[in-house]
């Protein structure tokens, strides 16, 4: 599914940048551009790097 049409970025790569240390939106950005068309993906991203966050919490 993708989170970003405008730079047609899907779930799977936002959790691998998320894996790989991209810890805000911005971040997610510089490494794949979603985030820097539109806009519209900007809440979805917050909630993937949220719901990641709680994962690390949870296994913490």
């Amino acid at each position: 599914m993708f989170v970003c049409i405008c730079r047609a970025v899907t779930e799977s790569e936002v959790h691998e940048h998320i894996c790989q240390g991209a810890d805000t939106a911005d971040a997610i950005g510089e490494r794949c551009g979603a985030g820097w068309g539109c806009g519209t993906c900007l809440d979805r991203l917050q909630e993937l790097l949220l719901e990641r966050t709680a994962v690390g919490r949870s296994a913490a």
